[in-house]
């Protein structure tokens, strides 16, 4: 794993747990890292130094900050065995796998992308939990290029530690995850600012209960990561934010002009379309 955190820390305990893996070698950038690591039992070897993590590693998971991964695959590349398979943990496929795909292929490695979608708004390898990706739909990214078989192997990666594995283009998938993962993640945020942002009145906090808690709670993430999700994602993201503007807008006409019906039938569509959603979601039936 090229970065132990929640995401890379769930991964090496699920795969030791069921025991998938010969060595599970974990990279980290601080001292403070490794201890870490070997605390919360997330890898068999956690180091500092990259190249030494990815030397003979048969599969190597990048586990970081999507603007992180280009600088680091260039750094660790003349330690990349032949045939090695590398893939990502990324919210974002499109501009990732165009610049791994190629410069791992000239290393004579495989690069496939993928994006199990199970993260949390916690940080770090101490809220790692080895069943973390069990029942997670994870999503592989394969192009016209990919090697069949490292595909095949990615997807295996996926479903051995539990998750649904959901094959897309990386155009797609950047496409449906901008409205599924990347827009609540900036409605969260928004609703936090507008809230508590700025000056706010003292009994404001102490008024914000579940209702609040639960809609803003992915608001908590890491600002860094969601910052580089929002501009490796921003076309997608933009056309998401402006069709959530236009019913938002079309709401406030509706509630200005006192159009109880039209307010009402705009809660019960809501209400329908998420009572549906759940109703697969936990058959695991599609849509």
């Amino acid at each position: 794993m090229v970065g132990v955190g929640l995401l890379g820390g769930s991964l090496g305990q699920a795969l030791k747990k069921r025991r998938l893996a010969r060595l599970v070698v974990g990279f980290v950038r601080r001292k403070a890292s490794l201890q870490e690591c070997r605390r919360f039992k997330a890898v068999d070897l956690a180091t500092l130094d990259l190249k030494k993590a990815v030397r003979d590693a048969d599969l190597v998971v990048l586990c970081t900050p999507i603007s992180r991964m280009k600088p680091l695959v260039k750094e660790m590349l003349p330690a990349l065995k032949a045939g090695a398979i590398v893939t990502d943990v990324g919210s974002v496929k499109g501009q990732v796998v165009r610049d791994l795909e190629k410069l791992v292929g000239a290393a004579g490695a495989y690069f496939v992308g993928s994006h199990p979608m199970a993260g949390a708004e916690k940080m770090g390898v101490a809220w790692a939990r080895p069943d973390l990706f069990e029942g997670a739909v994870c999503i592989v990214t394969p192009t016209r290029k990919s090697n069949r078989d490292a595909v095949r192997r990615v997807a295996a990666l996926w479903k051995s530690v539990g998750g649904q594995v959901l094959k897309l283009s990386p155009e797609k998938h950047d496409e449906l995850v901008s409205r599924t993962s990347h827009l609540p993640h900036v409605v969260a945020a928004t609703l936090a600012n507008t809230v508590l942002g700025g000056r706010t009145e003292a009994q404001q906090g102490s008024l914000c209960a579940n209702g609040f808690r639960d809609t803003t709670r992915i608001a908590s993430g890491s600002p860094e990561m969601w910052r580089d999700i929002a501009m490796a994602n921003r076309r997608n993201l933009a056309r998401a934010l402006e069709r959530f503007t236009k019913q938002v807008e079309a709401f406030k006409r509706d509630l200005v002009t006192g159009n109880e019906r039209a307010v009402s039938k705009y809660f019960e569509r809501a209400k329908k379309g998420r009572d549906r959603w759940v109703k697969h979601a936990k058959s695991g039936s599609p849509e």
